[in-house]
């Protein structure tokens, strides 16, 4: 037993079986125990890899959507540059790289990184050094100013709710404890009336034991009422779909494998598949506008992956330009199972701003019956 699983089973116990988002709280977030504030979860001796770390050709096409976004910004004379979730700092390191081709953004950026983990943060130093980032806990305490902001694979890891059909309406799963004190999925026996609303949004039919997520909207959310107020845009890229849609993603990934999202609290990364029309929802609703979403690939592909590949493959070997070709596949390739299919990115921007680099105008989320 973990030490976070010994106090989620007391907590449990004295108060009752918890909502799920509590459960996924915790085991990411325990100011002790949680899996993002102890390790670093990353690379091939972690748990999973994000796109930054399979091509240095990601960081630097978002490094110079980043320029092109300050530009149409009206190149403001200081501006913010936040990631969230920054990783080990090799998204942030390779943008800032290749934006050193306009040196007027380099000298008008004040970076920001919103990072809980002092293990990662410790990573990020290294990677960023000489730059001297300010890092803060949350995107509320970034100072003041118009923004532009990179998030990879950070809302999948936000608490999501799950409420699951029966005969008398939708309930919500929770976690509680099994007759021999086991962590065990089950469910509040009171029907959600949220939840009933929820899934009017959703096509029938609703059978029983269907499964229906609602993602934690508050971090979109205030992300567009700081672009409404300050101007900028934020560049939203993870793996999801354009819902609402029945169905469980929530999954716990450890060694690079697929695991008990209940077994061992806090040793496992825990993520649910991103509604990006929740998220859209949100970001409009709080006064931002919202375009996409975007098959990574395709937008990769706007943004000039293919010749920038192309570019690197210039004075290598064989094994070299076949390890480039590889990257390139896995970040923006067609295939049901690829990056370039199961990751979406959403632009949220101030809506003086007009239709961001990368989509066109046409592309402004609204929506199916609108």
């Amino acid at each position: 037993m973990t030490p976070l699983e010994a106090e989620i089973r007391a907590l449990i116990a004295a108060e009752g079986p918890m909502p799920l988002a509590r459960y996924m709280a915790l085991c990411l977030g325990h100011p002790r125990h949680g899996y993002y504030l102890t390790r670093d979860p990353l690379g091939a001796a972690g748990d999973f890899v994000t796109a930054p770390e399979v091509s240095q050709m990601f960081g630097e096409l978002l490094g110079l959507w980043a320029v092109a976004t300050w530009q149409q910004m009206g190149m403001p004379s200081a501006f913010r540059l936040v990631e969230l979730g920054p990783g080990r700092g090799t998204l942030m390191a390779d943008a800032l790289r290749a934006a050193r081709l306009v040196p007027q953004f380099g000298a008008a950026a004040r970076i920001h990184l919103v990072e809980t983990s002092p293990v990662l943060r410790a990573r990020q130093k290294t990677a960023l050094a000489p730059i001297a980032p300010d890092w803060h806990d949350r995107l509320e305490d970034v100072p003041p100013g118009p923004m532009v902001l990179l998030a990879n694979e950070f809302f999948d890891a936000l608490p999501v709710s799950q409420f699951v059909r029966g005969p008398d309406g939708w309930h919500e799963r929770r976690v509680g404890l099994d007759g021999a004190g086991r962590l065990v999925f089950g469910a509040d026996p009171r029907p959600s009336p949220m939840a009933a609303a929820l899934a009017r949004r959703v096509p029938p039919p609703h059978p029983p034991g269907a499964v229906l997520e609602a993602p934690e909207s508050g971090a979109a959310a205030a992300v567009a009422a700081r672009l409404a107020r300050e101007g900028g845009a934020a560049l939203v890229i993870d793996y999801g779909y354009r819902g609402p849609l029945l169905g469980d993603t929530f999954q716990a990934l450890r060694g690079h494998r697929f695991v008990d999202p209940l077994e061992a609290p806090g040793e496992a990364d825990l993520t649910a598949h991103v509604d990006f029309a929740a998220l859209a929802r949100a970001a409009t609703g709080a006064g931002a506008r919202a375009f996409g979403p975007l098959p990574q690939g395709e937008f990769l592909m706007r943004l000039g992956i293919v010749q920038r590949a192309e570019r690197l493959q210039q004075g290598t070997n064989a094994s070299q330009r076949k390890a480039i070709l590889s990257a390139l596949a896995r970040l923006a390739g067609t295939g049901k199972d690829e990056m370039g299919v199961l990751f979406k990115v959403v632009c949220l921007c101030d809506p003086g701003l007009g239709a961001p680099p990368g989509f066109a105008p046409e592309e402004a989320f609204a929506e199916p019956d609108a």
